[in-house]
């Protein structure tokens, strides 16, 4: 009788702890949908938090930390008073001077294009093909980019709804967010944001100062600045 009994607490045991910590259907448990993620480059560490509004590209990013696919890439493309890039596989054992940025897992992700996500500095946004071969803007499976930008002005703002965003308004909250801290207004509405920078824009500053080339490899860092790793963390 004793043996019964303590075989079924344990039974409700597992049951507690399963219930607590399910496993979603996509890989992930619930709780990882509630942390950040710890981006560890060679330049310092950068904190973001994902958006419940994009769960696609929420819910991608997320297995691919876990799965340590970012560990010991490169930031291939960077662009000062533009954004930062990331996430090509091929780069982790590119030889200096390659030129990086095609590769990714063979998927892409539907887009998660909301108007009130915009390309304000330090947000996290997915990479893609141009409209012209990916008319739906689906975004590619692992690249991504963190915004540096710069800081607009009314005139300068004009300019893009005009020249950019094809006379386009953009709403005016966002238009003083751009004015305050900056950001790249142009890529609004065609690529899918699903997070932002919480800690760490200093170090997205740092990378994005950093000395570039002007060769087959444009904007690729002329020395390396790597993901050392990426984790899950608790949010603070």
């Amino acid at each position: 009788m004793q043996k019964s009994i303590s075989l079924l607490s344990m039974m409700f045991l597992l049951i507690s702890l399963f219930s607590c910590n399910p496993q979603l259907s996509n890989g992930l448990r619930k709780k990882d949908l509630k942390k950040d993620v710890a981006i560890e480059t060679t330049k310092g560490i950068i904190v973001v938090r994902l958006s419940d509004s994009t769960p696609l590209h929420r819910d991608n990013f997320l297995r691919l930390v876990k799965q340590n696919y970012y560990d010991s890439i490169l930031f291939h493309r960077v662009m000062q008073d533009f954004m930062i890039q990331a996430g090509d596989p091929e780069s982790k054992r590119a030889s200096a001077g390659k030129p990086l940025g095609n590769g990714g897992p063979e998927y892409t992700v539907p887009a998660e294009i909301k108007t009130t996500l915009f390309h304000k500095k330090g947000v996290l946004a997915a990479a893609r093909m141009m409209d012209e071969v990916n008319p739906k803007r689906a975004s590619n499976g692992s690249q991504f980019y963190i915004v540096k930008g710069r800081i607009h002005t009314d005139r300068s703002l004009d300019s893009v709804e005009t020249f950019r965003l094809n006379g386009r308004k953009l709403p005016p909250a966002h238009r003083e967010v751009y004015k305050k801290i900056g950001g790249s207004p142009h890529l609004d509405q065609g690529y899918t944001v699903f997070g932002e920078v919480i800690s760490g824009l200093n170090i997205v500053d740092s990378i994005a100062g950093v000395p570039v080339s002007k060769g087959v490899d444009r904007d690729r860092p002329l020395v390396d600045v790597k993901i050392i790793r990426m984790k899950l963390v608790k949010r603070k």
